[in-house]
């Protein structure tokens, strides 16, 4: 049931804040959680969270994550794939799952009357999948052909190239989907150890949001997960993830059916828990984003976005600030001409170490760059499946659920001394940055001047 869109004024009206339902969590003896917040309507969302992505795998099983997601619609011990098929068209429900670098989501949409059979589905597909020779098989070229059309999704594309150019020693440089030659080979006793190493009780959120009862979900968390996950592995393979090392680094994949350059630039970010992560929130509103088909210009709030627009260094760019439990990647994504892209890099640079020069930061600007990313925020809430994504994802990180006057008020905490600080960690010296690019890369400047052009403001 989504929410009405909201002026910046009622998203950010206190009594609003203030009236916002409560978030209750429960852990069971297990250490399974479960979270939950009531809404009004008929209808709900409800989920698992899992604390297991990508960065998680090897380079033996790397895309094994992924590749489970396809298998655990392909039928359990009590259901056929159509069997499956046929009990979710049935409820009119809508089950989904995605893989990131650091969790596995699978969750339904459903009403209110069918939330018992949407746990009982939710936990039979993944506790009880039963990884035949044969699904394994037919989904080889499933996952093949995905990774073809992800191939044409260039945005897709470059955040993978970044994450490899920054975190090429570490599993954070590995793609979500894993290599072509993974997927050839995975089988299942692969699966069975990957299930078996990570979905433990203690790693897994059970979240509700929308007409769902605290103790309800509870009770059913506990009659349908709680009784077949184990508290501890049943393997001895390693279960916590390799520590990032942000070393920073190149990766260009020329394109020639791509017209343009899409060129990213990327610094050490923070952890989702580091003191200065709202610092970072604040900045990459400040920098903002913008796009020449939007038709906006001279009047933009960001002075970044004005100085693109009106010199038409680039078509388009995007502020990136990805957050992750031990790092994370700061940076600016272009595209745009490979011819114009010096000069796009050059205004980057000045606006980044204008971040870092004491006083050139005036107080209205950052004011304005907090009540930009309050509204943000709060737009972005417009959906039960967002609230539980929320929800899920802030247990798994921080253990509980900040709300949003908690998050407000440490978003209106953030000084100007707090971005000076934060920008002048993107131009330590001692710190490399990272870039990605694709398309039409020929033209486009070497890494050693891009990086001497972002650590002091000019290139050699």
């Amino acid at each position: 049931a989504p929410y009405q869109a909201l002026s910046t004024a009622a998203a950010l009206d206190p009594n609003r804040l203030l009236s916002a339902p409560e978030t209750k969590i429960t852990t069971l003896p297990s250490g399974l959680r479960v979270a939950t917040e009531a809404r009004h309507g008929e209808t709900a969302t409800v989920g698992v969270w899992i604390d297991a992505g990508s960065r998680y795998e090897t380079l033996e099983n790397n895309g094994a994550a992924h590749y489970l997601e396809h298998l655990a619609f392909k039928g359990t011990k009590r259901r056929s794939q159509t069997g499956l098929e046929i009990e979710i068209e049935n409820m009119g429900a809508h089950l989904n799952a995605y893989t990131s670098r650091e969790q596995t989501v699978y969750f339904a949409k459903c009403f209110k009357k069918d939330i018992e059979k949407s746990m009982d589905i939710l936990s039979d597909m993944l506790l009880h999948s039963e990884l035949t020779h044969g699904s394994i098989e037919r989904e080889r070229s499933v996952i093949i052909r995905e990774m073809e059309e992800v191939s044409m999704q260039y945005e897709e594309v470059i955040m993978d190239h970044l994450h490899e150019a920054a975190y090429s020693n570490s599993g954070l440089g590995m793609t979500i989907l894993g290599p072509t030659e993974n997927i050839n080979s995975l089988g299942q006793n692969h699966f069975r150890a990957y299930i078996d190493t990570h979905y433990t009780a203690p790693r897994m959120v059970i979240c509700g949001v929308g007409a769902v009862d605290h103790d309800e979900l509870v009770d059913l968390s506990s009659r349908y997960w709680d009784k077949d996950l184990p508290k501890v592995p049943r393997t001895n393979y390693p279960t916590n993830f390799e520590p990032a090392s942000f070393n920073g680094g190149d990766k260009r994949e020329e394109r020639l059916d791509i017209e343009t350059s899409h060129m990213c630039i990327g610094f050490e970010g923070k952890s989702w828990t580091h003191d200065q992560a709202y610092a970072l929130m604040a900045i990459q509103s400040m920098l903002g984003t913008w796009d020449r088909l939007s038709g906006a210009g001279a009047k933009l709030p960001s002075k970044l976005a004005r100085q693109l627009a009106e010199n038409e260094f680039c078509h388009s760019y995007n502020t990136l600030n990805i957050s992750y439990k031990d790092t994370g990647i700061f940076g600016i994504s272009l595209v745009g001409d490979q011819e114009t892209m010096p000069q796009a890099l050059q205004v980057v640079s000045s606006n980044i170490h204008r971040l870092a020069t004491p006083g050139a930061i005036s107080a209205e600007e950052l004011a304005r760059a907090k009540t930009l990313l309050k509204a943000s925020l709060m737009q972005q809430i417009n959906t039960f499946s967002f609230l539980a994504e929320d929800i899920g994802r802030q247990v798994l990180t921080y253990g509980r659920r900040m709300n949003a006057l908690e998050l407000f008020a440490r978003i209106d905490a953030v000084t100007l001394n707090d971005i000076e600080l934060t920008a002048k960690g993107f131009i330590n010296p001692n710190q490399n940055i990272a870039i990605a690019a694709i398309g039409q890369i020929d033209k486009l400047p070497k890494y050693d001047w891009v990086n001497q052009l972002m650590k002091h403001g000019k290139a050699k």
